[in-house]
């Protein structure tokens, strides 16, 4: 099925026809989910500051201009290879300076340690992690106490991928997303809906408890 091949290409684009479709994909749609991922995160000069499923790197670039203090530092997760090159060179200055660092990596597996993240942003991203809780529970062991997640989408676009069936399940529904939050030691987990350039997102915080 087309709408399977598209699914799974969207969750973890590779080196195809498709896969660059994807990544143009995600330039063009996730640009706004992005930018303003960044900016309700209330990123500080010093903080740590972690993007899950970063795509092509657009939301680590705006994240990177706001970490000016010595102490800030950006560190991006996909498991994708092909978005973990894409983002690579695109941060390379970053990287060069030791201001940012990029993993391929799953996110139960991701190599951070713990109580060492400020905040955390992720954009159209946790409706491809294999497990929910498992996820918000890897999310939640790297976060420091009262740390700051946020999570944008486009709830309307993802009601219509998931009519296609280009999602497994029901993770894709917020409710399903924030329950698994909760029970993963994150509170004050609330959506809320946002308006951009005429464009209407939602966005979904949680404070990390501990």
């Amino acid at each position: 099925m087309l709408s399977d091949k598209v699914g799974k290409q969207l969750g973890h684009p590779t080196y195809s026809l498709t896969g660059w479709l994807v990544s143009k994909f995600f330039k063009w749609h996730n640009q706004i989910l992005e930018e303003n991922a960044v900016k309700l995160s209330n990123i500080q000069p010093n903080d740590t500051v972690l993007e899950l499923g970063h795509g092509p790197g657009l939301g680590l670039q705006a994240a990177s201009q706001l970490l000016t203090g010595p102490r800030g530092k950006l560190i991006g997760v996909d498991y994708s290879q092909y978005m973990h090159q894409m983002a690579s060179e695109r941060m390379k200055e970053q990287i060069s300076r030791a201001k940012a660092v990029l993993y391929c990596s799953d996110l139960v597996a991701m190599p951070i340690e713990e109580n060492t993240v400020d905040k955390v942003f992720h954009c159209n991203c946790y409706y491809f992690w294999p497990d929910l809780k498992a996820g918000a529970r890897s999310i939640h062991r790297v976060m420091k106490p009262g740390g700051i997640m946020v999570t944008t989408l486009r709830l309307e676009t993802v009601k219509k991928a998931a009519a296609k069936n280009m999602f497994s399940g029901e993770s894709w529904r917020p409710e399903v997303y924030m329950e698994a939050l909760q029970s993963s030691g994150f509170t004050d987990v609330q959506m809320e809906n946002k308006r951009e350039k005429l464009i209407t997102f939602q966005a979904i915080f949680a404070t990390a408890l501990k």
